[in-house]
């Protein structure tokens, strides 16, 4: 939920200051990709067809894996308080299609591991970036369609942006959430200011203590305040808790809102590429941006980011109380986002 909050701070300083939104999409060849059926029946699947781990960068990467492994790559990434399980039920509708369907859980999540001790546990956002690069290149895959939201659509912003001859196609819930912690220096109006609650209580020990004794309760309750309409239930809830356990999940989690806010450090050596970042540089590739009609985190007008996609452009509202959450609250409809991005 983090990249969606700075999305908004970041859209409503460039409204106010900047006039700075953006979003971008890339998406995966469709060339052996069909459209399936949608229907809701294909709803309620509980895991995934495999689950893997493979050494990137500095991390042991675990993800889900689905599809044939000679199909077009589509990367799905999961957002802070989430987890794989988003796209429980968009991996078999796009694996039914012929893809390749590949969702790493992020540094700090599931199964993911660092390789050293000494490696800084830093959320900063050139540094989970360069962990999906990685990843790609560890799996040797040259070139993927990539579909996220929250802190996953930041990611698949910045390589669309940075590096696009590694994304094919894009869809992004909120468009475009590239950050600046310069932007982020000018306060908002106080309405504003209060959707973004906890990170002003991570900026506190007492809210890193808070984090690491509730983390459960924590997650769930800005589930439910990032998408009041989403009934999930226990069982659902219980399938993503585990990843919130990993070792380094708060660490990771806290020093990415404080990073955003300056009151962290990065890693020196990801200095050149968030100076590049803090230009807000446009997005080429074909892109697909996404809306829940009733997303409850704070997200910019869509009109706002629109100039920043400068290649092939879509934008799709979901209605009937979508959330913050769409490729869980509405699978179907985002998995068909994702083909339609590659066939744009």
């Amino acid at each position: 939920m983090s990249d969606q909050i700075d999305q908004s701070r970041r859209s409503i300083l460039g409204t106010l200051a900047l006039g700075v939104a953006f979003a971008q999409f890339g998406a995966l060849s469709g060339a052996r990709a069909q459209t399936p059926p949608v229907a809701a029946g294909q709803r309620g699947h509980t895991s995934f067809a495999s689950l893997k781990q493979i050494k990137a960068g500095v991390l042991d990467v675990g993800y889900a894996e689905d599809g044939p492994s000679d199909g077009p790559p589509v990367l799905l990434l999961h957002g802070w308080p989430y987890d794989i399980h988003s796209y429980v039920d968009v991996a078999p509708i796009l694996a039914k299609a012929g893809y390749r369907v590949i969702v790493p859980y992020l540094r700090g999540y599931g199964t993911t591991r660092f390789l050293s001790a000494e490696t800084p546990r830093n959320g900063q956002q050139a540094a989970i970036a360069v962990d999906i690069i990685a990843f790609m290149d560890a799996l040797k895959i040259e070139k993927a369609v990539i579909g996220a939201y929250d802190w996953g659509a930041r990611t698949a912003d910045i390589i669309a942006a940075l590096w696009p001859e590694r994304c094919k196609a894009l869809v992004s819930v909120s468009g475009y959430l590239i950050g600046s912690q310069e932007l982020n220096k000018t306060p908002l109006p106080p309405k504003a200011e209060l959707q973004w609650w906890y990170q002003y209580y991570f900026a506190t020990e007492r809210g890193a203590a808070g984090y690491a004794k509730y983390t459960h309760d924590f997650v769930r309750l800005i589930w439910e305040l990032a998408s009041p309409q989403w009934k999930f239930d226990d069982a659902t809830f219980n399938r993503s808790a585990p990843a919130f356990d990993n070792p380094d999940h708060v660490a990771v989690s806290i020093h990415n809102y404080r990073w955003r806010l300056g009151l962290a450090q990065g890693e020196a050596k990801f200095d050149e590429i968030e100076r590049k970042l803090a230009t807000f540089p446009s997005i080429g590739v074909p892109t697909v941006t996404i809306e829940g009609d009733a997303n409850g985190a704070p997200h910019p007008d869509p009109a706002a980011y629109a100039k920043r996609f400068t290649g092939k452009y879509e934008h799709r509202l979901f209605t009937g109380g979508i959330g913050h959450n769409p490729p869980q609250e509405a699978p179907e409809q985002f998995a068909k986002a994702v083909i339609d991005a590659d066939r744009l």
